[in-house]
């Protein structure tokens, strides 16, 4: 194997487990309801993990679910409460407030927190969250995470946590919203989807 440069792939890792105290869970307000009338009514944000020889990667995103772009990301060695706030101020910062906006994730504690709770209050944002377990509650969003590890990252093995951001950073902002196809947009892209929506 040394002389023809193989190596084992490495065993899979458990996956974290998040032991956080739950401080606000919110009412399933979206229910289910995957579609979006416009930009900017409702956000879905969960976020994954990813191995690296340095140990987890955590990757945090919003979504926004009228065009399936991602809106607002963060990646961090830490799971904590920032993780998923400075991806949910990316995306107000890019997108601006919404007169009315639903954002919609699990239980998890980084969401459920006192922190995360008060900056969705102070941008005027409504909470939204899975039940217990549930996670077809938030398919859509899990069907994001699917298709980045499927697409980019299940076959690679990450040196650093570094190499690995810049790869989620590639597919997310270079091949993810400017040019994966959709069948449920048409087959159009998460960008062009909402440049022709634009003009309609």
């Amino acid at each position: 194997m040394r002389q023809n440069a193989l190596r084992a792939r490495p065993k899979r890792r458990g996956k974290p487990q998040d032991e956080g105290e739950r401080s606000v869970i919110a009412d399933n307000i979206l229910d289910r309801d995957f579609e979006a009338e416009r930009p900017n009514q409702k956000w879905l944000a969960d976020f994954t993990y990813i191995w690296t020889a340095q140990g987890w990667l955590y990757v945090a995103v919003v979504l926004d679910l009228f065009s399936r772009r991602v809106v607002g990301w963060s990646m961090k060695a830490d799971r904590d409460a920032t993780l998923v706030m400075d991806a949910l101020m990316m995306a107000v910062l890019r997108r601006g407030k919404a007169d009315a906006l639903l954002h919609h994730s699990d239980q998890g504690s980084q969401y459920t927190s006192e922190q995360f709770q008060r900056l969705l209050v102070d941008n005027g944002i409504t909470c939204s969250m899975s039940r217990a377990g549930n996670v077809w509650d938030n398919s859509a969003m899990e069907s994001f995470f699917s298709s980045l590890k499927i697409e980019r990252t299940n076959r690679k093995v990450y040196r650093t946590r570094d190499h690995a951001r810049a790869d989620v950073f590639d597919y997310i902002e270079r091949f993810y919203n400017p040019r994966r196809r959709h069948s449920k947009l048409g087959y159009l892209s998460p960008i062009e989807f909402e440049a022709r929506a634009m003009l309609a």
